[in-house]
């Protein structure tokens, strides 16, 4: 069984596997950048084998952060970590988002694999226009994301095809309009390039199987995310779904509307990834009547995770 996405050989396309969403940890009540924590989590990324992190994403509360606090978020990245970055760009008009990829390309340089950039319009050939100008500007490479929930923009697959054939620069796109699905499996046959499903892993053995590349996208256990999708690369579906399984009610939980990024956080805490669970308005707190829920999944989770540690060959994290 054949289970690596389509490649189109004369087109470069982003490293398969899983591209860890970076949490950016706050500091109690002043929300101000814990810049500790945040060290720590990059670091444990790539201790537990991560391809790479995307770092000022929609999760990572990168509106929510001044220009000086995304330069300080993206240095700590680049410090503290050697795996390949992605930088998302908060901005959907052309001129702001050049300003953005301007800035990660001081801090990252050589690094910066390429820039997650937001389809800002139905239109494909607005879309286009705005990656033409945008990678003339910058030369930057850019994942192409389609995230209607927080970009307010609906594009058609059809119209992501489209674009990614007149835009070289496209060397991924992260697929977030749900059926999640059916769109990367049209992505994958129109395109040549890497296809990365997100929305916190909910629906990746489905991705997986309609020719998704990997996951881009945050968890509180990420691990979860890297041994399904090792496990599908090496073995096929059941092996990955035997990795992924015992995790999806936590994922499920994780991803409740409003409050998905507040329980993410509070998850990373309780495992002691972060210091401090807060978020920045406009995102919404936890709710602690959710909290007896996520202790019985997060025993769960560090059940299925003890004893895949057991199973695992020796030096295979």
């Amino acid at each position: 069984m054949n289970n690596k996405p389509r490649e189109n050989p004369m087109r470069e396309s982003l490293t398969p596997g899983v591209w860890g969403v970076v949490a950016t940890p706050f500091q109690g009540s002043t929300l101000d950048v814990d810049l500790d924590s945040l060290s720590d989590l990059v670091e444990r990324y790539e201790a537990i084998g991560a391809t790479g992190l995307t770092v000022l994403g929609v999760f990572g509360e990168a509106a929510a952060l001044t220009p000086e606090e995304r330069r300080q978020v993206l240095e700590i990245a680049v410090e503290c970590t050697d795996l390949p970055l992605v930088v998302g760009v908060t901005a959907l008009a052309t001129r702001p988002a050049i300003e953005e990829i301007r800035a990660a390309q001081d801090v990252a340089g050589p690094r910066l694999a390429a820039v997650m950039v937001q389809a800002n319009s139905p239109k494909p050939e607005v879309v286009s226009a705005h990656l033409d100008a945008i990678h003339r500007a910058t030369g930057a490479k850019v994942v192409l994301q389609d995230y209607p929930l927080a970009s307010g923009v609906a594009i058609s697959t059809a119209a992501l095809v489209a674009v990614v054939a007149a835009s070289p620069c496209v060397i991924a796109i992260k697929a977030e309009a749900p059926p999640t699905s059916v769109a990367i499996a049209e992505l994958h046959a129109g395109t040549g390039v890497s296809v990365f499903g997100g929305l916190g892993g909910q629906g990746l053995l489905d991705e997986l199987l309609a020719g998704a590349a990997g996951a881009m996208t945050g968890f509180s256990y990420p691990e979860a995310l890297i041994a399904c999708v090792r496990a599908w690369q090496e073995q096929g579906y059941a092996a990955a779904a035997g990795q992924l399984v015992p995790y999806l009610p936590l994922i499920n939980f994780e991803q409740q509307a409003k409050v998905a990024l507040a329980i993410r956080k509070e998850c990373l805490r309780e495992r002691g990834w972060i210091k401090d669970p807060g978020v920045r308005a406009p995102a919404a707190g936890f709710p602690e009547s959710l909290r007896h829920a996520m202790e019985v999944h997060l025993r769960e989770a560090a059940i299925a995770l003890d004893s895949n540690r057991t199973l695992a060959p020796a030096g295979r994290n």
